[in-house]
């Protein structure tokens, strides 16, 4: 390999630690960790917990917990989608 492909190795390794610094870790070690934008677990639990409210809010006529159970969705939601379009806006170099 030349020097320009070792610097750019060098550049790809310093932007993927100050990316994900636990994905980098996990590859240094053998064992990778999924990448940030495949990590979307807390996002699944405000999913659960809106639906949740939702459902009580729909069996307990209570159109506060209803509501409030709706806007936890549409946020959760958004939390999911957000890594998916940050994935697809991303620049190519």
């Amino acid at each position: 390999m030349t020097d320009y492909d070792d610097e750019r190795i060098a550049d790809l390794e310093a932007a993927l630690w100050h990316d994900d610094p636990h994905f980098a870790r996990g590859l240094g070690k053998g064992r990778p960790r999924r990448p940030r934008e495949y990590r979307r677990g807390r996002a699944w639990l405000a999913m659960l917990l809106a639906l949740a409210a939702v459902v009580t809010g729909v069996l307990v006529p209570h159109g506060l917990l209803l509501a409030a159970g709706l806007i936890m969705a549409a946020l959760a939601v958004n939390l999911l989608e957000s890594n998916r379009l940050r994935r697809l806006r991303r620049p190519r170099s």
